[in-house]
C-alpha cells in the first residue's frame, strides 16, 4: 500500500550577508520523495481488534512558498500493510495540505507544519479462521503536525537538500458500519463493521528537490554604528558613522541617505561624519538610508545615537618651597593645572600677606612685610578656554625670631669662716681667691647684682648673728676691697647649716629665689676687720729732751 506525506519546508541554508543574492537559496518551489515509517496505535472497536504498525510506506510532498519563510504544502503518503510485510494492517493511505513554516540556520534548514485531509484505512487483517481477512476500505479525515530537518548541499546549482529526518503525528479517523451483533461464525458475514481512532507517528527521511530558478531574495538589511577619537564625545570631536548594508546585490545601483535631529549632515555614501564642534551637549540622533528600488525588500533604515558630553572642568594643585621661610625670604609658588580635555589653561595667584608675581605655573612669593610668625595663604587659580575654573591653596609659614636666652641667675663660689677659731665671722687672706673671682664676675657684667647668704653651723652660739656677719664682712670686702658698688649687693642669712658664705650673681632679667632666706639688717652687724689678732703693732719714738 503506498503512502504519500508530509512536505518540504526549506531546502537551503540561511543567507550570508556578505553573498549577494544570486547565491542565497531562497527556493519558491520544494518537492519532497521518500520512506515512510508509520508506527500505529488503535483498536478496531468494539471487537478489540489491533492494528499494528507498517513497516513500508511511500511519501510524496510539494510546497509553494510565498515569502521567504512561509508557504502552503500538499501531501500524499501510501503505507503498504500486507501480511507479506508482517503486518497486521491492509493499509492507511492520505492526502492532506496545509501550511509549512521554515527558518534556516547555517546550511541545515528545519521547517514545522501543519496538514490536514482524508484518509484511507483498510484492515486489520486478522488470523482467526472464523473472521474475515480485514474490514472494508474507508475513507474518513485525517490530520498530522509535526516538523522536520533539512541538510543544504551544493548539488546541481543548490537545487539538491536531503531531508535527514521528518516526524509527525498522525491521526484518523474511520467508521466501517454496524457492528456485527452475532458469535463467531466460520463463514460470517462479509465484515465486521465497527470503528476506529487511527494515531501514530510517522517518521520520513528522503530527497529535496528545488526545481526551477525563482527564489526569494534576501531583504536588504542595515545597521549603523558610531566611531569617535575617544570613547567620550566632547564638542568639536568628529563623529563617524558608518552603515553596514547586507543583501545588496551588486548588480543594481545602490543609493545612500542620512539625515539627523538637529544636526547638518548629508552623504551619498555608507560613511558619513560630523562635526560636534557647533552642538551643545546632549543626546544626538542620526538617521541613515540604503536602497536599491522601491519595493519593501529593496530598503532598509537605520539609526545611530551619540552623546555629547560637557567638558570636565579643570582641576589644579599648589605647593610652596619652601613651606616655612624666614621674614622677607622668598617662596617658589608651584601650580600644576590638569584638563580632561587638554583645554589651555590660564594660571593667576593673590596671597593674604606680602606680594605675589607670576603668571605661569610657577610664582614668586615676597614675604616682606608679612609679620614674623604669620601663616600665609596662597592661592593659585586656573581658568581654561571655556570659563571653567579651579582653584587650591598653599600655605607658606613666616618663621618667628627666636627667643632671647633665658637669663637665669647662677651660683659663684663659697667661702669658709671654720679656720679663725676666735673671730669665725671674718674674711680672712684664703677667702680672697674667691672673692676676686666673685669681683671679677660682676665687673665683667655691670648690670648683675649680687646675693651673699650667710650660714652658720648649728651647734654655734649667737648662730643667726655669725651667719648674718658672714655675709655682711665679704659685702664690706667687695665694696672697700674690689670697688663694687654696695647697691649691688643684697646680703641673707639661711637655715643652719655650715660656716660659710655662698654667692649668687643675678643678671638682669633673672630672678633669685629667697625661699628659706631672711634679709640682713646691716645697721646691726657689725663689720670685723680683716686684720688677724696678734699683729705687730708699730711704735713710733719720739726723741727726749733734756
Amino acid at each position: 500500500m503506498a503512502s504519500l506525506g508530509v512536505a518540504n519546508l526549506k531546502a537551503q541554508s540561511a543567507p550570508n550577508v556578505a553573498t549577494p543574492p544570486a547565491a542565497v537559496n531562497f527556493p519558491r518551489y520544494d518537492i519532497f520523495l521518500g520512506y515512510s515509517y508509520f508506527n500505529a496505535h488503535a483498536q478496531l472497536q468494539p471487537f478489540n481488534i489491533p492494528y499494528d504498525s507498517i513497516t513500508v510506506g511511500g511519501i510524496a510532498s510539494g510546497a509553494l512558498f510565498f515569502t521567504r519563510h512561509l508557504g502552503v504544502e500538499v501531501s500524499f503518503v501510501d503505507h503498504n500493510g500486507t501480511k507479506n510485510n508482517g503486518s497486521d494492517n491492509d493499509g492507511f493511505n492520505s492526502a492532506m495540505a496545509g501550511l509549512i513554516y521554515r527558518f534556516p540556520v547555517g546550511n541545515f534548514t528545519p521547517f514545522v507544519h501543519a496538514l490536514g485531509g482524508e484518509g484511507r484505512i483498510v484492515g486489520p487483517n486478522n488470523d482467526s479462521p472464523a473472521l474475515f481477512e480485514h474490514e472494508p476500505a474507508t475513507w474518513g479525515a485525517t490530520m498530522a503536525a509535526g516538523g522536520g530537518l533539512d541538510y543544504n548541499t551544493p548539488l546541481w546549482g543548490h537545487r539538491i537538500s536531503f531531508r535527514l529526518i521528518q516526524a509527525d503525528f498522525r491521526y484518523a479517523h474511520a467508521d466501517f458500519g454496524t457492528p456485527y451483533a452475532g458469535g463467531v461464525p466460520v463463514y460470517g458475514p462479509p465484515f465486521l463493521g465497527g470503528n476506529t481512532d487511527l494515531k501514530g507517528i510517522d517518521l520520513s527521511a528522503g530527497i529535496v528537490l528545488h526545481p526551477g530558478e525563482k527564489r526569494w531574495a534576501e531583504p536588504v538589511t542595515y545597521a549603523c554604528s558610531v566611531t569617535a577619537p575617544t570613547g567620550t564625545i566632547y564638542p568639536g570631536d568628529v563623529v563617524t558613522i558608518s552603515g553596514t548594508p547586507s543583501g545588496l546585490n551588486p548588480k543594481r545601483t545602490t543609493n545612500y541617505t542620512w539625515a539627523a535631529e538637529g544636526i547638518p549632515v548629508s552623504g551619498t555614501s555608507n560613511v558619513v561624519s560630523v562635526d560636534t564642534k557647533s552642538l551643545a551637549p546632549g543626546n544626538y540622533t542620526v538617521h541613515g538610508h540604503v536602497a536599491q528600488g522601491a519595493k519593501p525588500l529593496e530598503i532598509a533604515d537605520c539609526t545611530a545615537q551619540f552623546t555629547v558630553s560637557p567638558f570636565a572642568p579643570p582641576t589644579v594643585s599648589c605647593s610652596a618651597n619652601p613651606s616655612t621661610v624666614n621674614p622677607g625670604d622668598p617662596s617658589t609658588i608651584t601650580a600644576t593645572g590638569v584638563s580632561p580635555q587638554n583645554r589651555p589653561l590660564t594660571y593667576s595667584y593673590s596671597t593674604t600677606a606680602g606680594t605675589i608675581s607670576g603668571n605661569t605655573s610657577t610664582a614668586q612669593l615676597s614675604t616682606s612685610g608679612a609679620a614674623a610668625g604669620a601663616t600665609i595663604t596662597v592661592s593659585c587659580d586656573v581658568v581654561d578656554d571655556k570659563g571653567q575654573t579651579a582653584s587650591s591653596t598653599a600655605t607658606v609659614m613666616v618663621a618667628a625670631p627666636p627667643p632671647p636666652p633665658q637669663v637665669t641667675a647662677s651660683s659663684l663660689c663659697t667661702i669658709a669662716f671654720d679656720r679663725d677659731v676666735r673671730r669665725p665671722t671674718r674674711v680672712d687672706n684664703e677667702a680672697k681667691a674667691c672673692l676676686d673671682d666673685i669681683a671679677l664676675s660682676a665687673q665683667r657684667d655691670s648690670q648683675a647684682k649680687l646675693a651673699v647668704v650667710g650660714s652658720a653651723a648649728a651647734d654655734e652660739k649667737m648662730a643667726d648673728h655669725k651667719a648674718a656677719e658672714r655675709a655682711v664682712n665679704e659685702k664690706a670686702y667687695l665694696v672697700t676691697e674690689k670697688g663694687v658698688d654696695a647697691s649691688r649687693i643684697t646680703v641673707y642669712t639661711a637655715a643652719a647649716g655650715t660656716k660659710s658664705a655662698a654667692t649668687t650673681i643675678i643678671p638682669a632679667g633673672a630672678t633669685f629665689d629667697t625661699t628659706g632666706l631672711t634679709p640682713v639688717d646691716e645697721t646691726a652687724v657689725k663689720v670685723q676687720p680683716r686684720t688677724p689678732l696678734g699683729a705687730p703693732r708699730h711704735h713710733h719714738k719720739t726723741a727726749a729732751t733734756n
